[in-house]
């Protein structure tokens, strides 16, 4: 699969994500992530599928469909990819927004990182905790006194 030419733009890789699922793609695009990085630089057979061991297929394609995107020279302006960034994040569910934060992290990749974390944030800007437990579904474990103790010693934390 991969080329015998020294170019590293050239060469294809085949990730493998937790459930089995291949896919190649080209080195540039793979190289997005210290973590492949750091293991293409310790593998002595680069034909043989990369093991992504923590991410499923289903993330997996997402992470690759980001870096492609990023590794591509086209046309795009700052402005394009910051519009196309956008929409990318805005139209996953929080289950995936999830999963795909956990890649981002284990795969390093910091501006899938930065983007998904920049997107949460923004879910959560200006709500109550009262309305980021409800948007998302977490069960307040905190008595109404600790609670109470929380909000006198934070105030600045509950202020809008």
């Amino acid at each position: 699969m991969a080329s015998t030419s020294t170019s590293t733009l050239s060469r294809k890789l085949i990730l493998k994500s937790s459930d089995g699922e291949k896919f190649e793609v080209d080195e540039n695009v793979a190289m997005q992530s210290q973590t492949i990085k750091h293991m293409i630089e310790d593998l002595d057979d680069i034909n043989s599928p990369i093991p992504v061991s923590i991410v499923t297929g289903t993330i997996l394609s997402k992470v690759i469909e980001y870096c492609k995107k990023h590794a591509t020279e086209d046309s795009d302006s700052d402005e394009q990819l910051k519009q196309w960034d956008k929409e990318y994040a805005n139209n996953m569910d929080l289950n995936t927004l999830y999963y795909l934060l956990l890649a981002a992290n284990y795969m390093e990749i910091k501006g899938l990182l930065e983007l998904i974390t920049q997107c949460v944030a923004d879910m959560i800007k200006g709500k109550s905790p009262e309305e980021i437990r409800a948007h998302f579904n977490i069960k307040n474990d905190f008595t109404p006194q600790e609670e109470a103790n929380i909000r006198n010693e934070n105030p600045w934390a509950f202020e809008n």
